[in-house]
């Protein structure tokens, strides 16, 4: 399928009170985040609308080496700039379209849309129900949208065709920058984009993972926080949201084959670079030789105190194993290795607090 983007650079900014698509977030202009996020999700044809302070960011398409479409109308709303992007697109069979404002979109989110059944209508990304950007609009509603007289704008248009909904964990689709207070939450997300937010984090272990998954991961989620709110009060300073989505999708790969580095490239693949060891590492891993634990030793000693959704002391949840393979000296051996790392973590902990994970674990937790 053969896809394109119109990104929608050329209002005012008015409620802003500075130029929306050459704001400056993370080192990068607004329109090279949005251009970036198409292009890593393999669009074939991005054009980017153009019209107040035209020159300058017609330069900053330049620098990107993508087109752009000069809006003479931009004054009389977005609409007209839609109009203007969708009718220099080439043949197509669909396209996105995407206000410059709405920069963090996943560019998995995109590749998703793009996987989903193909219709004659519009595609949606939905986060938590709620309808969100971009789009993937079929170029038989192209006439549609041209003819249109703009009461209404784009969404009255797509109304009169045939709508799919994708339930997506990507927060960002609903997120843009109308104003500096809004401009605010997208830098703290930008800060944070390869951990996710919780409610990220579980839309994701909703759309991928099995319920009793995520019970064990809600589970080791409460437990890995316990642990590090417990270090926090003796001077760290652990984020506890990357420490418990990185719990809670542990498993995500359960089923497959070597599913903790299933799960590790799962996780790079979606942008949750941050959570890549944590995941990867939950099987198994070492006291660092700092003695100072990180979120992937804390999940990981976690995972080893808790059975499904069952509270479980270390010694107990491997004498499990140890029982189960005990005609198999080489199992045994590996089992008893996890075992001492385990233990090793958790004196790590101990040494840290004065108190024992069990005893830990017993008092409230705080997630």
């Amino acid at each position: 399928m053969k896809t394109g983007a119109v990104i929608l650079a050329a209002g005012y900014s008015s409620r802003m009170g500075d130029f929306k698509p050459l704001l400056q977030l993370g080192g990068r202009t607004l329109v090279e985040h949005t251009v970036t996020l198409f292009r890593n999700a393999g669009v074939d044809h991005i054009i980017v609308v153009t019209g107040h302070k035209e020159d300058e960011v017609a330069a900053e398409a330049a620098r990107l080496n993508v087109e752009t479409v000069s809006n003479a109308d931009y004054d009389e709303g977005m609409f007209s700039s839609v109009c203007a992007g969708i009718s220099k697109l080439p043949e197509l069979d669909a396209f996105f379209v995407l206000p410059v404002d709405i920069p963090l979109i996943r560019s998995s989110t995109v590749q998703t849309l793009l996987e989903a059944e193909t219709n004659e209508g519009v595609i949606y990304p939905c986060f938590d129900t709620e309808r969100g950007h971009p789009p993937l609009i079929s170029s038989h509603v192209i006439p549609a949208i041209l003819k249109h007289d703009g009461q209404g704008g784009l969404k009255r248009v797509l109304e009169q065709f045939p709508g799919l909904d994708v339930p997506v964990w990507d927060k960002g689709i609903l997120l843009d920058a109308d104003t500096q207070e809004d401009f605010k939450k997208l830098v703290a997300r930008f800060e944070k984009i390869g951990c996710g937010s919780r409610t990220e984090a579980r839309a994701l272990a909703a759309i991928t993972m099995q319920q009793r998954g995520i019970d064990h991961g809600e589970a080791t989620a409460k437990i890995a926080c316990t642990i590090g709110d417990a270090l926090n009060h003796n001077g760290y300073n652990l984020d506890l949201d990357l420490i418990y989505n990185g719990a809670l999708l542990h498993d995500i790969a359960k089923g497959k084959p070597h599913h903790e580095s299933e799960g590790a490239v799962m996780m790079e693949n979606l942008g949750l670079h941050q959570l890549t060891d944590i995941v990867g590492s939950h099987r198994s891993t070492e006291v660092p030789d700092s003695g100072r634990l990180t979120a992937k030793e804390i999940v990981c000693l976690a995972d080893k105190l808790v059975r499904g959704t069952q509270k479980m002391p270390i010694r107990m949840r491997f004498e499990e194993k140890l029982v189960l393979y005990a005609n198999d000296p080489e199992a045994c051996k590996a089992i008893n290795r996890r075992l001492n790392s385990a233990l090793a973590l958790a004196e790590a902990v101990r040494l840290v607090t004065g108190t024992t994970v069990d005893d830990l674990i017993s008092s409230e937790v705080r997630v």
